[in-house]
């Protein structure tokens, strides 16, 4: 309950300050009160709606178009929201600089201004978000590998989310592009769903047609764990791939030896205790004689650990690089890694933006990927 009253009161607080300063400056009186309160009010119940409908009427058509409504929204507010504070603020400081305000009808147009260029922005981020997302190719450069093991690719896709707005031809579309990559090894990093698997198993179903050399991996994220991570565990491999609970797997590659690891969310032991996560635990037993570790694992903050274990090479995703402003600046203060190819101490650590997206469908500064991965020596 109490999380709840915070929710609420951010929701209002937030919309609130975007209804005031839009139509604050209109001088509507009571009128504009009433306007901007039954705005605020009705946004923040198709919000919940959104978030709860789709749940109960999985088969229905208008959830799907409540969600689309309520996350669109949200994702304009946030960035109407984000241009508001950065204006007000310069507001304020010409205001102390000249002892005035801007006249009426400058501060109308610059909220006309503000509105066209966050609807602007806000169209082509859901072109963003909506299109198939790029192949980025990633060299890992790696002293001393085994000479099988040069050009070994890896495809990583991360952060999926099938959901609402994401279903299966556009889980098909991923799929197929990652599949012309003819990679030696396909790591999905988490965040496959938001949803539980009654409603989504069919839209997820795309991914039985991923194909390697190596096969297909897959470790939960915390989205995964809160959509019922042990049925989707399951379903995982019954689709062809092979999830990684803190565990790993031998691959070989002529002479050489592959270690693929895996690990769970840091969140996994709120929902399944025995499911901690431990790098240390999914390199256990491990031959002495293995040429190259992969750890595959969700969150960045994993690497710390991985690379006290003696892995070489980290993949996550998680942090969407902040999917759109501010979210894309505030993201690199509390995230060690964000975007791409990065190193802690000798483990290198690739993190992918996402290949989908989370809640709204937009991506702004931040756009979707599938990695391909190549060592090569150093």
């Amino acid at each position: 309950m109490p999380f709840f009253v915070v929710v609420i009161t951010c929701f209002f607080l937030g919309y609130g300050y975007i209804a005031w300063r839009l139509l604050g400056p209109l001088q509507l009186g009571l009128t504009g009160v009433a306007v901007g309160s039954a705005a605020v009010f009705s946004i923040i119940a198709l919000s919940f709606a959104a978030m709860l409908l789709p749940a109960r009427y999985p088969q229905s058509l208008w959830p799907r178009i409540v969600a689309w409504a309520a996350y669109l929204l949200y994702g304009i507010f946030a960035v109407a929201g984000s241009l508001l504070v950065i204006r007000d603020l310069a507001l304020l400081g010409y205001r102390l600089y000249t002892g005035q305000g801007l006249p009426l009808d400058l501060v109308l147009l610059n909220n006309l201004q503000l509105l066209t260029i966050t609807l602007v922005c806000c169209a082509y981020g859901l072109w963003q978000a909506r299109r198939t997302a790029r192949v980025k190719r990633v060299t890992v450069p790696v002293e001393n590998l085994h000479p099988d093991l040069e050009g070994f690719r890896i495809a990583q896709i991360s952060d999926v989310h099938v959901s609402s707005t994401i279903r299966k031809n556009y889980v098909e579309k991923i799929v197929a592009r990652v599949n012309s990559l003819e990679a030696d090894l396909v790591a999905v990093t988490g965040d496959l769903v938001d949803g539980s698997g009654a409603r989504l198993r069919e839209h997820g179903a795309p991914l039985a047609v991923l194909t390697a050399r190596e096969g297909g991996y897959f470790v939960p994220g915390n989205h995964d764990f809160y959509s019922g991570a042990l049925a989707w565990l399951a379903h995982v491999k019954e689709l062809g791939m092979q999830p990684l609970v803190n565990e790993h797997v031998i691959r070989r590659r002529g002479e050489a030896q592959l270690l693929v690891g895996g690990v769970t969310d840091p969140v996994a032991a709120n929902f399944v205790p025995e499911h901690k996560t431990d790098p240390h635990r999914a390199i256990a037993g491990a031959p002495d004689s293995v040429d190259y570790r992969l750890l595959l694992a969700h969150q960045p903050v994993s690497v710390f650990a991985a690379a006290d274990a003696g892995f070489d090479l980290q993949l996550s995703g998680h942090t969407h690089a902040g999917q759109f402003f501010p979210a894309t600046l505030v993201i690199h203060f509390v995230q060690p890694f964000v975007e791409g190819l990065d190193r802690h101490e000798n483990t290198h650590i690739y993190v992918n933006p996402g290949t989908g997206y989370w809640g709204p469908p937009l991506r702004l500064g931040a756009p979707s990927e599938i990695t391909l991965l190549t060592l090569k020596a150093a």
